[in-house]
């Protein structure tokens, strides 16, 4: 049974696999906003100016020669104290002398900025590091800012009545010129700027993802409708020059997926409802043409009877693709020019007729809504297997989905990377107004490699080994030619002479209608 054209939307929720294939697909942009990434911290090194850090510890201790409690109770009050010697460092008693002894052209508060202070969590440590342009200058100032520190903590903590400080600060490491620069750090600019280049660039390509509402594979599609799909057709770019799936390889990517797409469609129809199949799209140009004439070809090939008929009255493409003259055909057969017993034409070696357009009219919608095409369809139904239709777009003309009400179902092509999907919904909306029965869509020009790949596509080493491919592999067997030659068959036998040979023209009714 065929899923109905049951529509719904929904905001993706991104998995592992979605991510993995957004990374797939712009892979390239993400590799360029790392490398900017790289570059930017590179940059940002060579132009940030070089400083350097010196730095020098001072021990703090009691002066006392008591009793083992006293040291004890000495100890706790010295670590209690450096917090406050820390907070001295930056302040004008401790900087200014610094000053005048270096001779620095600084105010108090602009050398503040370039000293910190910091001391280790209960020890009596106190370090300050002085940041300069020049490793000698900062050097120097942190060895001044420390005999300062000293100096000052020895006048502040010294008794008024008198006597010495009982708290002695000593430099344990004195201020050394650093060899290497603090900043930049070249190493860690370019880890941060890979880092934030990677995250932009994911950024980016989930947000490009977002934006992007082409029609790129099967989750796309997922977003619009529930209708199976029933197959993919790869990308050959040769198909330009010869769109046929008997010009190409039998192993080909390209025929399997037309092969694959025949089996499917007999699972989507395993009823046999549908006789008749409408092959469309929703907009020129996705390949619905060479969709329904190579189905045509490969269920005929499968040993199917096979009536192909080119329904698009405005841009007719199936006799050019087979070498077949169309000037006379479906609306022959619609005006009552001729009865569709004379106009079938019979192409290559297997049971594939063909009704071109004919004559292109001036009024394609009526003749193809009218009740003529539906008794053509109902009279091709009773002599064929099955019967392929090819009909114009869907969105710009209203053709497709007047026919669509004539025949058993319709097989929706969607070119990936051209229709959007705005465009998608629309069709399954035109089809659903008319009560269209779906069968499947189809997926063309998908890549045969990369994250939009048709992943359930399988390359067998024998083109033969298709179950549907039954008859078509007795002929290769038997060593007969199968003619590749897209050059019209001689159209001068009669109907009586079709039979004959075999054809099913025979067992076409002739209609008396």
């Amino acid at each position: 049974m065929a899923a109905p054209c049951t529509q719904y939307r929904g905001t993706p929720v991104l998995d592992l696999r979605d991510n993995l294939r957004i990374l797939r697909r712009n892979w390239i942009l993400i590799a360029a906003m790392a490398l900017a990434g790289i570059l930017a911290g590179g940059l940002a090194s060579v132009l940030t100016k070089p400083t350097y850090a010196a730095e020098t510890q001072l021990f703090v201790a009691i002066q006392s020669s008591g009793s083992v409690q006293e040291l004890q109770q000495g100890n706790t009050f010295t670590q209690a104290r450096v917090q406050s010697y820390v907070k001295t460092v930056d302040s004008p008693v401790v900087l200014q002398p610094a000053i005048d002894t270096l001779g620095l052209e600084l105010t108090a508060a602009e050398l503040a900025g370039k000293v910190t202070a910091s001391t280790e969590a209960n020890t009596v440590l106190i370090n300050i590091s002085v940041v300069d342009n020049s490793p000698v200058q900062a050097a120097a100032i942190a060895q001044a800012v420390a005999s300062s520190l000293v100096n000052a903590i020895d006048k502040l903590e010294r008794p008024k009545a008198g006597g010495t400080s009982p708290v002695a600060l000593s430099i344990i490491k004195p201020a050394t010129a650093p060899v290497s620069p603090s900043s930049p750090n070249t190493r860690l600019n370019l880890i941060l700027g890979l880092i934030v280049g990677l995250a932009l660039g994911f950024a980016s390509s989930v947000l490009r993802t977002t934006l992007d509402n082409r029609i790129r594979g099967e989750n796309e599609v997922r977003l619009v409708t529930d209708a199976p799909l029933l197959g993919g057709i790869a990308f050959d770019q040769d198909a330009t020059r010869k769109p046929l799936l008997t010009q190409t390889g039998p192993q080909s990517p390209r025929a399997e997926s037309f092969r694959q797409l025949r089996t499917n469609l007999q699972f989507a129809n395993v009823s046999g409802r549908a006789k008749s199949v409408l092959v469309t799209s929703s907009l020129p140009s996705e390949g619905k043409s060479t969709t329904a004439t190579n189905l045509a070809i490969a269920l005929a090939q499968a040993g199917q009877t096979v009536c192909l008929i080119d329904a698009d009255l405005r841009r007719p493409m199936v006799s050019e693709y087979l070498g077949l003259d169309r000037s006379a055909g479906l609306t022959t057969a619609l005006v009552g020019s001729a009865d569709v017993n004379d106009l079938l034409q019979p192409w290559g070696e297997d049971n594939l007729f063909v009704l071109t357009s004919g004559q292109i009219p001036p009024n394609p919608s009526e003749l193809l809504g009218s009740d003529e095409m539906k008794h053509l369809v109902s009279r091709l139904e009773q002599a064929f297997d099955t019967i392929i239709i090819d009909a114009p777009p869907l969105l710009p003309v209203t053709d497709a989905a007047v026919l669509s009400q004539h025949v058993g179902g319709v097989l929706l092509v969607v070119g990936v990377q051209r229709l959007k999907r705005h465009d998608l919904e629309k069709s399954v909306n035109a089809l659903n107004l008319v009560g269209a029965e779906l069968l499947g869509v189809v997926l063309n020009r998908l890549p045969v490699k990369g994250p939009d790949a048709y992943e359930y596509s399988y390359y067998s080493n024998d083109a033969d080994t298709d179950s549907g491919a039954a008859p078509h592999s007795a002929r290769s067997r038997t060593g007969k030619k199968t003619s590749n030659d897209v050059r019209p068959t001689t159209h001068d036998t009669s109907p009586g002479d079709l039979a004959a040979a075999g054809r099913p023209a025979g067992r076409f009714p002739r209609d008396d209608h």
